[in-house]
C-alpha cells in the first residue's frame, strides 16, 4: 500500500493519542468520518498499523535498569537464539546487527540481581559464544514513534 500525506497525518495523530475516535480524528483532519474509518481500516489491513497499545513509564513500574547486550553466536544458530530471547517479557528489542557482535538485545530490569541472572542464563544458552553488557546511565530519548 502506498501511503499519502493524509495517511501520514492520521498515523501521527494516532501515535500521539490512539484512543481518539475516528469521528474526532476526521474532524481534526477535515475529512468525513466514513473516509477516516476507511483509511484507518486500509492502514490496518496492510499491517502498517499492527495494533494499539499504551506507552508506559518503565521506571515508575520499577524497571530502573536498561541494558544493551551484545551477543556473539555460533554460525548458523543466530535466529534460534534470537527467537528464544525475544520471548522474554523484559526484552524490549532484539536486532541482527553487523560488526563484531551478531545480536543486540535491549532489555529492562528491576534490579542488578535480575540483570545478572538474565546475563548468566543468556551466557549458558548453547551456541552463545560471548556477551558484552552495557548499562544505560541516562536516557535522553526513548520513543519508537517514527513519523
Amino acid at each position: 500500500m502506498k501511503i499519502d500525506d493524509k495517511d501520514v497525518q492520521i498515523l501521527k495523530h494516532l501515535l500521539t493519542d490512539a484512543r481518539q475516535s475516528a469521528r474526532q480524528l476526521a474532524h481534526r483532519l477535515g475529512v468525513s468520518t466514513v473516509t477516516m474509518i476507511s483509511r484507518i481500516n486500509k492502514l490496518q489491513e496492510s499491517k502498517i498499523i499492527r495494533g494499539y497499545s499504551a506507552r508506559l513509564d518503565h521506571e515508575l513500574l520499577g524497571y530502573d535498569i536498561t541494558a544493551i547486550i551484545e551477543i556473539k553466536t555460533t554460525k548458523g544458530k543466530m535466529m534460534e537464539i534470537e527467537n528464544k530471547i525475544a520471548k522474554q517479557d523484559n526484552v524490549i528489542a532484539v536486532y541482527d546487527i553487523t560488526g563484531d557482535a551478531d545480536i543486540i538485545v535491549i532489555a529492562k530490569f528491576k534490579d542488578r540481581q535480575s540483570l545478572s541472572s538474565f546475563v548468566k542464563k543468556l551466557s549458558a544458552v548453547s551456541n552463545v559464544e560471548n556477551t558484552v553488557t552495557h548499562i544505560v546511565l541516562n536516557t535522553i530519548k526513548e520513543d519508537d514513534r517514527l513519523i
